[in-house]
């Protein structure tokens, strides 16, 4: 599998993807907003876009579709349920459907709610695993749940599905938000030496060669993922005092999106 990521330098920070079979060339797109650049990456390296995946359905994840099935021909796939809130849906996705694209590459639609109702993250059935994240997982970070989405169900998909990926797994997510997500991070918990390490090594970086990110390193850098760490207990505290002694992770998860949200 041969995976190019797109930065867009927009004022979203979106990042685009290509992901390509090594033996046909054959590609698909990964929320081609910039499709002027998705069309020349591919043009570069001898790539034919055949398909389309929108993770979602806001507009700086699908705006570029069009253009695209314009210029290749390529078919659109989104969730099952996004059709009437994305043009032209070729193919709906539910959970376990497989993608293929060439001869050599297999990736699975996983129904991940959250962000929005119908959101779809891609796992890729490589050696080393790897997860196009859209909008429901960041570096350092989670989505939020204000344009069509659900916090409860985000912490579900975080609880059920995405804590439960091989450690080694990539994360390519749909924005660049690593800075601020590790700055919250530290927020949270002033103690976490990982989270301040990467914060030193990703600052000012050249996000056209941006730092790929593992399951594990979330782990560690991720508040949340780390619900039941003593810190992020205590400090949630002092801005709600109410809380439980022993919380719950689900409250914990809604408690750091609540305070993300204005932060």
């Amino acid at each position: 599998m041969l995976v190019k990521q797109i930065w867009t330098a927009n004022a979203y920070r979106n990042f685009n993807y290509l992901v390509a079979c090594p033996q046909t060339g054959e590609a698909l797109a990964i929320d081609p907003l910039d499709s002027a650049q998705c069309l020349k990456v591919a043009k570069d390296e001898g790539w034919s876009i055949t398909q389309i995946l929108n993770t979602h359905e806001h507009h700086d994840h699908i705006g570029g579709n069009q253009a695209v099935v314009d210029a290749t021909g390529a078919k659109v796939l989104a969730h099952a349920k996004a059709a009437g809130a994305i043009p032209g849906v070729f193919r709906g996705l539910l959970a376990g459907d497989i993608i293929k694209v060439g001869k050599t590459v297999e990736l699975e639609a996983l129904d991940t709610p959250g962000h929005t109702y119908c959101h779809i993250c891609l796992l890729a059935h490589t050696d080393q695993p790897a997860l196009f994240s859209g909008d429901t997982l960041f570096n350092a970070g989670a989505g939020n749940c204000h344009n069509g989405g659900n916090v409860q169900a985000l912490f579900q998909t975080f609880d059920e599905q995405l804590s439960r990926l091989p450690s080694n797994t990539l994360i390519y997510p749909g924005h660049d938000y690593i800075e601020n997500n590790l700055r919250f991070t530290l927020n949270r918990e002033p103690d976490n030496t990982a989270a301040q390490a990467l914060l030193t090594q990703v600052s000012g970086q050249d996000v056209n060669h941006a730092f790929v990110s593992t399951l594990s390193v979330e782990q560690e850098v991720n508040t949340f993922f780390r619900l039941g760490s003593q810190q992020v207990v205590a400090e949630l505290r002092k801005s709600f005092p109410d809380l439980p002694e022993q919380p719950d992770t689900q409250t914990v998860f809604q408690k750091l999106r609540e305070l993300r949200n204005s932060w």
